[in-house]
Formats: C-alpha cells, sequence, structure tokens
C-alpha cells in the first residue's frame, strides 16, 4: 500500500520551490531500501510507543533500526520540523510556531490522535492533609507570581497545615508542562520557576515519593505504575473534587486536565521507508490493548479507524489550528476527526 497524498495538497503544504529542501531535510532519507527510523518527542507518550516498538520488533527476523527518545513535546518539535526525525510523541497539538518552522523546512505532517490522558496531580502517599484540590488552588501554586512567595501548603489554603510546599513538574519543552499551564494558570508556559524540573517523568515519581511535602503533576501512566508510592489528589474545577481515571476521562468528568495524545508522522519518511509505514499502521492496530496496559485511556474503535483512514490517505495538517483545547471529550475529538 502507497500513501496517496494528493498533488495539488502536497504542493500547497510544501511549496515546489522546496522540493528538493524537501529531501535534504527529511533527516532520515537515505540511499538504504529502509532507512533508519527516529521517535523523539513526549515523555507522557514514550511508554506506549515503546511498547508498541517492542511488540513490532518481536514480529521481525531481523530487527528493523528503529530509535525512541524524549525530548519532551517541545523539543522533539524542534528536531522534527527540522527533518531529524520520523515520528514525534505530543502530549499536546502542534503549535502556530511549530506549524510555521515545519512549512519553512518542507516538512508535512500528518496528525494521529492515539489515547486520552489525565493529567494528574500528585503527593507524598504519607501526606494526610490534603486528598483533594481545587483548580483555583492549583493556580495559586503555580502561578508566575508564587514564585518565592507561596512556599508553605497553610499559604494555599489557610485550613493546611504550615508545612513547606515542594514542587515537581515537567521541564519548559515538555507537552505537559505548556497543557498545564495554559488550563490552570491561564497561558501557556506562564508558571512559576522555582520547583524541581525534569524532563524524565520517572524523575518527578522518585522526587515525590521520596519527600513528605512535595507535589507535583505529569501524565497518568506513570501515576499507574508508582500508585503504591504516591497519591493522586482529586480536582475540584467547580463540579465537586473528581480524581483521575479512566471511568472520569471516557464521562468527561475530569476536566480540565484531560487531554489526548498524538504521534505525528513525517508523511514523505512515510512515503520513502515501508517499514515506518509498517511501523504506524501495527501502531494503531496494537494501540487499544497497548494504552490501556501502560495505563492511559484508548479511543474507541472509531477512533482507531479514523486514524488508520487519515494515516493511509496521507492526511497532512492539524484539526486545531495551532492551539490546544481544553475540556475537549473524546466524543467532540472524534467529531474533529471526523470532519478532518
Amino acid at each position: 500500500m502507497k500513501l496517496n497524498i494528493p498533488k495539488k495538497l502536497f504542493e500547497l503544504t510544501l511549496g515546489v520551490a522546496l522540493a528538493t529542501t524537501f529531501v535534504s531535510c527529511a533527516g532520515n532519507v537515505t540511499s538504504t531500501q529502509n532507512p533508519a527510523i527516529k521517535i523523539d518527542g513526549s515523555s507522557t507518550v514514550y511508554p506506549i510507543t515503546k511498547e508498541v516498538l517492542e511488540e513490532f520488533q518481536a514480529t521481525k527476523k531481523q530487527s528493523p533500526d528503529i530509535t525512541v527518545d524524549f525530548s519532551g513535546t517541545g523539543g522533539g518539535f524542534k528536531k522534527f520540523c527540522s527533518g531529524e526525525t520520523d515520528i514525534n510523541n505530543a502530549s499536546r497539538p502542534i503549535s502556530a510556531t511549530e506549524m510555521n518552522s515545519c512549512k519553512e523546512a518542507g516538512v508535512a505532517y500528518i496528525e494521529l490522535p492515539i489515547a486520552f490522558d489525565a493529567l494528574t496531580i500528585v503527593v507524598n502517599p504519607n501526606n494526610d492533609w490534603i486528598d483533594s484540590i481545587t483548580v483555583e488552588e492549583l493556580q495559586k501554586i503555580w502561578s508566575p507570581e508564587a514564585e518565592k512567595t507561596i512556599s508553605q501548603w497553610n499559604q494555599v489554603n489557610p485550613n493546611l497545615p504550615n508545612k513547606p510546599l515542594n514542587l515537581y513538574a515537567p521541564d519548559r519543552e515538555s507537552g505537559t508542562f505548556d497543557y498545564f499551564t495554559e488550563a490552570i494558570v491561564g497561558k501557556a508556559g506562564a508558571s512559576r520557576s522555582d520547583y524541581l524540573a525534569s524532563d524524565d517523568d520517572n524523575t518527578l515519581v522518585q522526587g515525590v515519593t521520596q519527600d513528605p511535602n512535595a507535589l507535583g503533576y505529569f501524565g497518568l501512566a506513570y501515576y499507574e505504575a508508582h500508585q503504591d508510592e504516591i497519591k493522586a489528589l482529586a480536582v475540584d474545577s467547580g463540579q465537586g473534587a473528581v480524581l483521575p481515571s479512566r471511568e472520569t476521562v471516557e464521562q468527561a468528568q475530569y476536566q480540565p486536565l484531560s487531554r489526548p495524545l498524538f504521534i505525528y508522522i513525517n508523511s514523505r519518511s512515510a512515503q520513502k521507508n515501508p517499514v515506518l509505514e509498517q511501523f504506524v499502521e501495527f501502531y494503531l492496530k496494537q494501540a487499544p490493548e497497548i494504552v490501556s496496559n501502560v495505563g492511559y485511556v484508548p479511543l474507541p474503535e472509531e477512533g482507531y479507524q479514523l486514524t488508520q483512514i487519515h494515516f493511509q490517505r496521507g492526511k497532512i495538517g492539524t484539526v486545531f489550528n495551532g492551539e490546544s483545547v481544553f475540556d475537549l471529550t473524546i466524543g467532540e475529538l472524534l467529531r474533529k476527526q471526523a470532519s478532518f
């Protein structure tokens, strides 16, 4: 099967004048029949892609040359839009700036939603003074104005103890950081900086497990994998406190911290490399089971059927217009995909 990208759409997206530059910028197009495949991006999506890759390689007599790493959604898009990688794992939609970067470099992309996540607020398991937190309290903690000012739990809420408040969160290259700050503070990237930041969510987990005064946030899968070592807080956005779970995401109750997860495919690489095409098709077929096993929320069957159709047709672009959408439900995501 060959990806069928309509000529007019392809030329409109890339520009005829960029055709030569496109090949050089595509990064992984070489004289070999099956060039190496490079995957980078979100640490949130990393566990899904890593498990898919392991299962894919197990189906091959000769293990294909595929590597997967994580440098955050933003860091990954920098590499992806310069043609250094073939797939970018993303915990938010591609931004307007990143869209322009890809366009300038002649990198056309196929946007494929692969799961839903519940961005999870966590504390140390020995924390016995808080079980839920409001969106307003989260904003008070994480706003830029809180830096070196809100440093005790009782400054967040006078009913909480006079204990140090130590914060753990993704770094600024992370899509989780972008999504959280925009959803909670009101602007992507608007955050205090006096916290322990890492591009590795396992580092954040370890920090919270060792610090009785900790509060942090990261994707649901990292909580699911360590729920005996950390405690999730229910989040109250005005309709009552709700814990993150598959059920509360599916029922659109866990807001505003439910979000879709994506993989972005370099369409030129997919055309040139049959193994990349096979890997993505395998990914979409295995995603429902693997997403559940890892600890995220799978899309309905219809969702994966739509992503398969978009990939097979080489559907270039994004349905998000360079912006994250908050309070997005799985049903709304499917309607966006269906109208793409």
